[in-house]
Parts: structure tokens; sequence; C-alpha cells
């Protein structure tokens, strides 16, 4: 059986929580990392764990002639640049295979599709890791379920949350780089779960076609003098003058195609769930049977006291995003398979080592990075938005949120 050799452009958080998911994929090792912040520590885990003997490398066109894949980590403001390159390393010989980019592809529809138009030029295969899709919780219940679909009709109602208390990083705060607030970190997760848990079984991911859009974006928790406080002593983010989101709910209206029934997806993300850590919970109603997920009913508890939590220097060693370090605690076992980091990993490899794109593919990043923008454009016009109009679809082809441009405030504090 061959292997691939991925390549990693970024080594942050989201890097080292895939390096932990490789642990437990077939066919795979990771060869090459760019050399920036937190390679050094990365290459040392990828030894450690026999996840390969990844070399540093100083520039994306030597990385890419070390590499079957290259897989791209790093923030939202550098992807498109980087793919800029990575394109070019393929023009000038580089002998890769494909391209995956964790999600958002883009942060706007125009990034989005250029990634697109880049990585198709190239002739590489594409894969956009979008974790929640492969979530074996919700696709082993989607699986258990279709016998009563097949006889009571499809879903008609999905909801989607993932909330906890905000970013890691300095530019995750900051809407300029990032791209917007928590719906573009999030919503991008919860609208496309929403999307796939109404889609029939046997469909494309894109067939249930997007009618209408309606979103409220706002600051509830960052916007407070105490809380704006510490976002700029520890992050040097200033939400008095580039504020973003923290919460935003919505609904997307679908249309089946084949039937013409309109099913409904509703969204809620938020940085302000200061109860246990990272929490994801999802639900669907159908005629006579449901569904519903939730990350934080787990197998596993543990208590620590007042005393015994004066010894514990991470609280996130339980949960991801955790906020506390005593009392009654929820832990996953495996949370890289839990939230389907594992699933999609092996969907890449696999994908790719046979010559195809993966389940999720480029096109249908900028599918999601254009309804995540055209809930910005709803919540900022105070509409529901007609996704049907060809004239709202060519303004969205340019469109940049306020909130993206700096300019939050307009929006957020009105």
């Amino acid at each position: 059986m061959k292997t691939l050799r991925l390549g990693y452009i970024g080594s942050g958080f989201i890097a080292r929580f895939l390096a932990v998911a490789m642990k437990q994929v077939r066919h795979c090792e990771l060869t090459a990392i760019y050399d920036r912040s937190g390679a050094k520590e990365l290459a040392a885990y990828a030894k450690e764990n026999r996840l390969g003997e990844p070399k540093l490398f100083k520039s994306v066109k030597e990385l890419c002639n070390h590499c079957d894949a290259v897989v791209i980590f790093s923030p939202n403001y550098t992807r498109l640049a980087i793919m800029e390159e990575i394109a070019e390393a393929v023009k000038a010989g580089a002998p890769l295979k494909g391209v995956i980019c964790e999600k958002p592809l883009g942060r706007t529809v125009a990034e989005a599709k250029k990634m697109v138009e880049l990585a198709r030029g190239a002739n590489l295969r594409t894969s956009y890791f979008e974790n929640q899709l492969h979530m074996n919780a919700i696709n082993n219940a989607l699986s258990q379920l279709r016998p009563q679909q097949n006889v009571m009709g499809d879903f008609t109602l999905a909801r989607s949350t993932e909330e906890h208390a905000g970013p890691h990083s300095t530019w995750f705060w900051d809407p300029t780089r990032q791209g917007g607030g928590v719906l573009s970190d999030m919503g991008c997760h919860s609208i496309a779960v929403c999307r796939h848990i109404l889609t029939p079984e046997g469909k494309p991911n894109t067939f249930l076609k997007p009618v209408a859009i309606q979103c409220d974006t706002s600051l509830l928790k960052w916007g407070q003098p105490k809380y704006r406080r510490q976002l700029l002593d520890k992050f040097g983010v200033d939400y008095t003058k580039t504020p973003a989101e923290d919460f935003v709910t919505g609904i997307i209206t679908f249309k089946n195609p084949e039937t013409g029934q309109l099913v409904k997806g509703q969204f809620t993300n938020s940085w302000m769930y200061d109860k246990q850590g990272l929490r994801l919970w999802m639900d669907a109603i159908g005629p006579g049977y449901a569904m519903e997920v939730n990350s934080l009913i787990s197998p596993v508890e543990i208590f620590v006291g007042d005393e015994a939590a004066e010894g514990v220097a991470d609280a996130e060693t339980a949960l991801e995003k955790s906020t506390a370090s005593r009392g009654l605690l929820s832990v996953h076992s495996n949370e890289a398979d839990f939230y389907g980091y594992t699933t999609e990993t092996q969907d890449a490899v696999d994908s790719f080592l046979a010559g195809k794109d993966a389940m999720l593919d480029f096109e249908y990043g900028a599918e999601v990075t254009f309804l995540v923008q055209a809930a910005y454009m709803a919540a900022e016009k105070g509409i529901t938005l007609d996704l049907t109009d060809e004239n709202v679809k060519k303004e969205l082809n340019s469109y940049r949120s306020l909130i993206s441009q700096g300019k939050g405030a307009d929006v957020l504090f009105s």
C-alpha cells in the first residue's frame, strides 16, 4: 500500500490537533513542515509519535518538492498567497498530488473562488477540511435513521451550534485579518452541518439549493468595558475601534430541486460560552423521528476540588477551550476522533492516493464561503436575503462585510 507524504504549512493550534488525529490515520506520514513559529515543536511531536521524520523548510517551494500533498493550516489572511506559491511550485515541477485547506477556504467569495482556480489550474486534487461533516456521531445517527426517512420522509429542520469562550490567537480576534468574527470562524461549521443533515440519502453535498437566509450578528460579551480591556491587554486588539461579533444566529432555507420541498437550517455560534469548554450541539427533526448530538455528554467525568486544582497547569488536557480546572468536568478520551479530524484526514489520504478529490473539495468550500458571506450581508441589511436573485449573487462576488473591513462599530454598536 502506498503512503501519502504530507507537508504542513502552519504549525499552530489546528495543526497540532490534526497531528494528534494522524496517530489514528493509515497510509500517511508527515515529511515536511514550513519553518515558522511552532514548527520545531510540531516536528518533535511527529517524531516522538512515529508520524514521520519531518524536515523543516524555509520556503513553500522547497516544501512542495518534498511531499505529495500540502496541508494549509496557516492563518486565514495568508492562505491565498500561500496557494499562489503552491501553484507556482507545481508549475515549476513540484510533484504534488493534492492540496488540503482548513476552513474557511476564503475570507470572501472572491478569495474562495481564487483558491479553487489556482488549485484547478495546477491540476491538483483538493480537500476542504470541514471536520464536523465527518463526525461519526452525526453520520451514525443519520445511518440509523435512514429506514425511517425512507418511510416517513426526510428531515425538515436541522439546528447546529458551536460555542466556546473565544479563540487562542491574536489574529483570530482581529476581524480585518480573520475575515470577521464568530460567524466567519465557526458559523461555517454550523451552516455546513445543517445542510449535510438535511440532505437526502445518496444525494451530493450541494443537492439542496439555498433560497433564502436571515441572520443577526451581535457583540454581547466582548464589547463590555471589562472584557474589551482583557482583549486589549492580552491580544492587543481594540474592540472599541474594530469590533467583531461574538454571537450570531440565523436561518437558511433550502429547497429540494426534485420535490420542491422547503427545509430549514438554524445556526447559532458564540465566543461567550463560559461553561465546561467547547460545546457542539446538533439536532434535527423529521416526521415521527429525531436526532441529537451534544459533545458535552461524555461517558467520562472527573471531579477536582479547590485544593487539588492548585496543581493543574492546563485545563485543556480534558477538553478543548476548557474554562475551568476544578469542579465536575467533562472529559473526552479521544477528542480528535470525536470532532471528525481523524475521519476527514483519512478521507483526504485515501482520496488522493486513489487520484480523486476528497468528499469535500475546494468547490464545496467556496459554496460554504458564499453562504457565510450571504449571512453577513443579510445581517448588515437587516433583511431576509433572496439567494435566488442573480443581482444578490453578483453583489456577493465582490462583497466584503463591514465587520471584516474594521467597520464593525457601524453595525454592532448601533
